[in-house]
């Protein structure tokens, strides 16, 4: 089973690209759709992924992992479900033994539609703190080591940043002390100037995690300023890596050379130099050590250190 929740809007009997209610949904595995008719209640979703994330010794409590794959704009369902279980399988094939879920916002299917894809990300961003951080956050207790991660993809890192901000703001969630442990951004399409310390929009990221990751590649012509769909922002975090001016806890990987290593591999991936990533072991194995937290950040062999003081992914 896959399991997902959507903030997709119902337009007969399937899920239609503007926002909706938050529906929790377990999708059998022979299914290359995601329906309404995959509706399950919360509580039923909520504990099957608990249950599906336990592993190792439990004798000292619920021990596991979950990590939550958050899409980008102009992004089928389709397109999502085939890439949660693109990371799902993955990451399983690598040993990870915890649950892979995916935060479905609507998005369209056009890469003009980049301006509505945001308005809708900024605004479906509360989903994901009313129905996906509180409910995990209220399971966290003294006796509990499920530790939840985050993977966040291209206007899906736009989704995190909103939803964390928008969690700082709700006394209810704000008053519980909750975090997840790793935050992974793979070509995020958030400016880099919003990334530093003293940003404001970004505090409640930084403060809310363990470990924040960005990987980033140079090469993404999707994230280019020259980008006439995207009408021009200024320098994003997938493109240029995150500023000077971050906390500790964060840290750049650059996968340019890598990508322009490996490049002939991804030849038949539409907008390549941005979605390879779902595609490639190596670039999984690193997702896979920093989930489980084992190493430095500065010793995981898929990575090297580069110019900057970046670290970069090994071709």
């Amino acid at each position: 089973m896959d399991y997902i929740f959507s903030a997709r809007r119902i337009r007969g009997n399937a899920f239609s690209s503007e926002p909706g209610a938050t529906r929790f949904l377990r999708v059998p595995a022979n299914s290359d759709l995601v329906t309404p008719d995959h509706k399950i209640r919360k509580t039923d979703w909520v504990r099957e992924v608990r249950d599906m994330s336990r592993h190792g010794p439990q004798d000292g409590g619920e021990a596991g992992d979950i990590l939550v794959y958050i899409h980008g704009y102009n992004t089928r369902q389709k397109t999502m479900l085939e890439r949660h279980r693109r990371i799902r399988s993955g990451l399983e094939g690598l040993g990870f033994e915890g649950a892979v879920i995916s935060f479905d916002w609507p998005s369209q299917d056009s890469a003009l539609n980049y301006l509505e894809d945001r308005t809708d990300a900024k605004q479906t961003a509360i989903r994901l703190v009313d129905e996906g951080i509180s409910s995990f956050a209220a399971l966290q207790r003294p006796d509990c080591q499920i530790n939840m991660h985050v993977f966040a993809h291209s206007t899906g890192a736009y989704v995190v940043r909103e939803a964390f901000d928008d969690a700082d703001d709700r006394p209810a969630v704000a008053a519980r002390s909750w975090s997840v442990s790793q935050i992974m951004l793979a070509s995020g399409d958030i400016s880099a100037g919003s990334m530093q310390s003293h940003n404001a929009k970004s505090s409640s990221l930084y403060r809310h995690c363990v470990r924040l990751t960005n990987y980033f590649n140079p090469l993404d012509d999707v994230l280019s300023l020259s980008n006439v769909k995207r009408i021009g922002v200024s320098p994003r975090v997938g493109r240029v890596g995150l500023p000077d001016d971050v906390p500790v806890k964060s840290v750049n990987v650059n996968c340019g050379n890598y990508y322009k290593a490996h490049q002939n591999d991804f030849d038949d991936l539409p907008n390549a130099a941005h979605t390879w990533y779902f595609f490639d072991k190596k670039f999984l194995k690193d997702v896979l050590m920093t989930l489980q937290g084992k190493i430095d950040r500065n010793e995981i062999p898929t990575r090297g250190h580069g110019s900057g003081g970046n670290l970069v992914l090994i071709p």
